[in-house]
């Protein structure tokens, strides 16, 4: 699946997946929600960030995973 606003590059992160235009890595975003900050605290921390943006790290992250192996034991 296409994610217009997430980007990578070998050049910006090592390759990890960040938000189009800047250097923050979907992982973080997700780290920080899973954490439990709220999205405007993100937004307050990373002011180039939209809700949108916080949204399609979300997608990505979901669409990756639907498309991971199921191990089982």
């Amino acid at each position: 699946m296409v994610h217009e606003r997430i980007e990578m590059n070998p050049d910006i992160m090592g390759g990890k997946p960040v938000v189009g235009g800047t250097r923050v890595p979907v992982e973080l975003i997700l780290r920080k929600l899973g954490a439990g900050m709220l999205p405007e605290s993100i937004l307050m921390d990373h002011p180039r960030l939209t809700h949108d943006d916080i949204h399609a790290a979300q997608a990505f992250a979901a669409d990756y995973l639907a498309d991971e192996d199921i191990v089982y034991g």
